[in-house]
């Protein structure tokens, strides 16, 4: 592994960081640079500690490298110079960047860049847009070099001068962008951010395993790694056994269905936005007898409204629901589901299409549940999967071939030609999910943005809790058009789900974080969204 790959930027967080960075902070500025008088703890707290937040930079779990980055004024260079405004551009939201050191083992390039690069991440989410330094007097040329601009007179001991400099941020990402490697308009709209709900940004790994040659459905190697990916696929679920389809998600809903079409009685149907009303039409197409309990869009079913639903219709077999309402961000409780039905003897049937690879799943107690490859999983659309627990018999008499669960099972899963370069990427992308890591990264960067948004004006539909970490649907209010928002995006190279005829008419555009994410993709897109509503000037 790479120098650069060991390498870690984050804020700083616990004491196990701080104190490294206590200690950072005496080797440059006491003993290195003799700002400060030494001391028998070799520590030293910045008088604004608890104001500022520390960028840093880690080898493993060492500390190499840090700056300070604070915003509460006065700043260290008003008490220096009387107030710094008057050198200043107006209209600014201004940070004082300080206490900049790296380890002299480590002053190779890497570690500043990769410091610069989590400056701007950070500064982009604060809504900072002009930084000001006091920039040793030896890196004069580099400062400029980055847009810094000197002002008033040098500040410091004789032995440790310092220029005051200011930079805005119109400057730091037009001259910062060779050492950043960060891209322009013109290069994201040839390679997009994709922030849909499918298809997703895929991780090069998984596009690597898509470029592969193909190999037959019918040889020993296509069914040993075909039996295995369906193994990955129940251990992630917890469910006993699953079938491969090739095919969409609307593909393993209409199988569910003809399964359904196979029992005797009534069923429920649960719909609070465009995927249960898409389950409706699915049961109306096999001319499945059920009643539906409809809510708003967006709006959230409780355990009692089911309950009393279910009370009322006790001839009911099974109930059919989607676990992830992708329209609206909204998901609904399957725990509570799963023990409702259970009580009464009815099948759960769920679409879980946007669910699986997005949060943990538990398909126990569960009759027949759909997945995709190219959303939550992270792979290329094209599969899809029906899981199950229980036998089934091919239909041959009441099924057409393609829908026939049991005529699948029937064949191993592989009843007819099948990709083998779709299961190459689908494999490749479950391999991510040996531990909860995918799952918690979604979650942080949902806990992150979420408030962001907020902070910026939009109305998120879910409520927070009930909403789904990777979908985050957006109600715009009416002077701003969600189709002329996307397409803006769109052409700055950044994709959200706003082209749908159900997202169009309610004036809705869906930020969805399946895939390959980032925070700082988020940051770039954040600033696109300000630029582009005119929100959080």
């Amino acid at each position: 592994m790479s120098e650069e790959q060991n390498l870690r930027f984050k804020i700083a967080s616990g004491e196990p960081e701080f104190e490294q960075i206590f200690r950072l902070n005496y080797k440059t500025f006491v003993e290195e640079i003799p700002q400060h008088p030494p001391n028998p703890e070799k520590r030293l707290v910045d008088r604004f500690h608890h104001e500022n937040a520390y960028l840093i930079a880690l080898d493993g779990d060492q500390l190499i490298g840090m700056m300070a980055v604070r915003d509460k004024r006065p700043f260290s260079l008003d008490e220096k110079l009387g107030n710094i405004d008057r050198y200043l551009p107006p209209g600014r939201r201004i940070c004082e960047v300080r206490l900049l050191a790296v380890l002299p083992s480590h002053r190779n390039g890497m570690v500043f860049q990769g410091l610069l690069k989590l400056l701007l991440d950070h500064g982009l989410s604060q809504h900072y847009n002009l930084a000001v330094i006091s920039g040793t007097v030896r890196q004069q040329k580099l400062y400029k070099h980055l847009g810094f601009v000197p002002f008033g007179p040098l500040v410091g001991a004789k032995e440790a001068q310092y220029q005051p400099m200011y930079l805005t941020l119109e400057e730091f990402q037009e001259n910062a962008r060779p050492i950043l490697n960060v891209p322009s308009t013109a290069d994201r709209a040839l390679n997009p951010l994709s922030f849909l709900p499918g298809p997703v940004s895929i991780r090069p790994e998984i596009r690597a395993a898509l470029d592969q040659l193909p190999v037959s459905h019918r040889c020993d190697k296509f069914k040993e790694e075909f039996a295995f990916i369906k193994t990955l696929l129940c251990q992630l679920v917890r469910a006993q056994r699953v079938e491969i389809l090739l095919g969409s998600g609307t593909l393993a809903n209409d199988v569910i269905a003809a399964q359904l079409s196979l029992m005797s009685g009534r069923g429920i149907i649960l719909s609070n936005g465009e995927f249960g009303d898409r389950l409706v039409d699915h049961a109306g197409r096999f001319g499945l007898s059920f009643d539906a309990l409809e809510l708003d869009w967006g709006g959230v079913f409780d355990c009692e409204q089911v309950r009393s639903t279910l009370d009322r219709h006790r001839d009911a077999k099974w109930l059919w629901a989607s676990a992830c309402e992708t329209s609206t961000g909204v998901l609904n409780d399957v725990e509570m589901l799963k023990e409702l039905c259970a009580g009464r003897g009815i099948k759960l049937c769920l679409d879980c299409i946007s669910l699986i690879g997005t949060v943990a799943v538990d398909l126990q107690g569960v009759y027949l549940a759909s997945c995709v490859s190219g959303k939550g999983l992270g792979a290329f659309p094209g599969l899809s999967m029906v899981f199950y627990h229980h036998d089934v018999a091919p239909q041959p008499s009441r099924l057409p071939r393609y829908l026939d669960l049991g005529n699948c099972a029937a064949h191993q899963g592989i009843p007819f030609t099948h990709s083998s370069n779709l299961l190459s990427a689908l494999q490749a992308a479950l391999k991510r999910y040996d531990t909860q890591q995918p799952f918690a990264e979604i979650a942080e960067l949902s806990d992150w943005v979420r408030p962001k948004l907020r902070e910026l004006g939009f109305q998120i539909l879910a409520p927070d809790a009930h909403a789904s970490p990777a979908v985050i649907t957006l109600a715009l209010p009416g002077e701003i058009s969600s189709q002329s928002i996307g397409d803006l995006l769109q052409a700055a190279g950044f994709l959200l789900s706003y082209q749908s005829e159900y997202l169009r008419r309610r004036n809705w555009i869906q930020i969805c974080l399946m895939g390959d994410c980032s925070r700082q993709s988020l940051v770039a897109l954040l600033t696109e969204l300000r630029k582009v509503t005119g929100t959080g000037n």
